[in-house]
């Protein structure tokens, strides 16, 4: 007998019981929140600061607006966001409070409390009223969601009209070779870095799976749509390691 696909889902290459999947993501997440920031320079070289700043490019944060920063973790996002913006809020939402707390304990988390709240939430049923934020951001996020589509349709229906959504994610390289010798790097490199830096090469096994997992760009793209965003579009970041999808609820 065929498992129906609102039954199961994939942990990683791993075909789970989607009622598993949140618990299981917790616990990657809870393994290795202490040591996030430091493996995330390791796997990217660094570069997932640089991907960070092109999403604040094209987001160009302004004042008086409220940002929603669904698996917002240690913060990375809403800090740059409050920085450009200046007189601005940002909620900070996760599944997985131990990364809460690495982000409470961020200088910038300080500096910025007055601007900053730290929820524990579930992407797809958001503990917020209709048209509440101005912006969603989801920064290697939405791939751990179980169910994405309802997570983008949450996305939605938190927004105040003329609010913008946009998501961060690994994403596949057009080059069918470039695709090939990136997989050899992520297969074999960053499980070893996630062994030597925090001691767990199992939760970064997981990490790499999860990105061959994840639809491509105009498959995420239509997802986008589907939830009701309007001028939806994505950029492609070095080549299409990660890539930002935009959308705008009008």
């Amino acid at each position: 007998m065929t498992e129906t696909k609102d039954k199961t889902t994939h942990f990683g290459f791993e075909t789970v019981p989607e009622s598993e999947k949140a618990g299981r993501v917790q616990g990657v997440f809870g393994s290795v929140a202490s040591k996030y920031d430091v493996m995330n320079d390791a796997m990217s070289m660094g570069i997932h600061r640089i991907w960070k700043d092109a999403m604040m490019d094209w987001l160009a944060p302004r004042p008086n607006t409220k940002l929603l920063d669904v698996a917002g973790g240690t913060g990375d996002i809403s800090f740059r966001y409050l920085k450009r913006a200046g007189k601005a809020h940002a909620t900070v939402l996760d599944l997985t409070e131990p990364m809460l707390v690495e982000g409470r304990k961020r200088a910038e988390a300080a500096a910025m409390a007055d601007s900053l709240d730290w929820v524990v939430g579930d992407a797809m049923a958001l503990p917020f009223a209709d048209n509440t934020f101005d912006v969603y951001t989801i920064s290697f996020g939405i791939r751990n969601v179980t169910r994405p589509q309802e997570a983008l349709n949450e996305a939605y229906r938190v927004l105040k009209p003329g609010g913008r959504l946009m998501v961060l994610e690994f994403s596949q390289i057009p080059n069918h070779l470039m695709q090939k010798v990136y997989d050899l790097y992520s297969f074999n490199i960053i499980p070893r870095m996630g062994q030597l830096i925090a001691n767990d090469r199992d939760s970064y096994q997981y990490l790499v799976e999860s990105i061959r997992k994840f639809p491509d760009q105009e498959t995420f793209l239509s997802m986008v749509k589907q939830a009701g965003f309007e001028n939806a579009k994505y950029r492609n970041l070095t080549m299409g390691i990660a890539c930002l999808h935009s959308g705008w609820k009008i």
